[in-house]
């Protein structure tokens, strides 16, 4: 026979969020380099930032944008590491470095791959793939 809760008891905590649901994660370089107004004086780099989350904000959960202090390679600032979700990892999906994210076009790119699944889910756009860096080493 199972319990029925009565009316005074209070409600069960809420379960914590599965590691199962963890989403495509963009990581937003704003160390030393990335960010710099005076290094890259034509790039809005709040507003960048602004559009990135305010998309993860509209997505519902299927991709999240935090930042970062400085992620390497300074030479190809502006740096926005696009991490697979738990099921494009599963998937064989590996975080995927795009340097000289300075425009509107490539703010535009990384949004529809994160968008698409991100790593091991989707292909990255075509135009995105010249922007690959390899990651600071050591």
């Amino acid at each position: 026979m199972r319990a029925v809760p009565s009316p005074s008891s209070p409600p069960p905590p809420p379960s914590p969020p599965s590691s199962a649901a963890r989403p495509c994660t963009l990581v937003v370089c704003r160390g030393c380099c990335c960010g710099d107004a005076v290094k890259h004086p034509g790039t809005d780099h709040a507003g960048q930032l602004a559009r990135l989350r305010a998309a993860a904000e509209r997505s519902g959960g299927r991709f999240a944008v935090r930042t970062s202090d400085c992620l390497g390679p300074c030479g190809q600032a502006n740096v926005v590491v696009v991490q697979p979700s738990r099921q494009g990892r599963l998937n064989g999906g590996r975080p995927a470095w795009v340097g000289f994210t300075l425009d509107d076009a490539s703010v535009d790119e990384i949004l529809a791959w994160a968008d698409a699944g991100g790593p091991g889910l989707a292909e990255p756009p075509a135009a995105l793939t010249l922007q690959l860096v390899e990651p600071r080493q050591g």
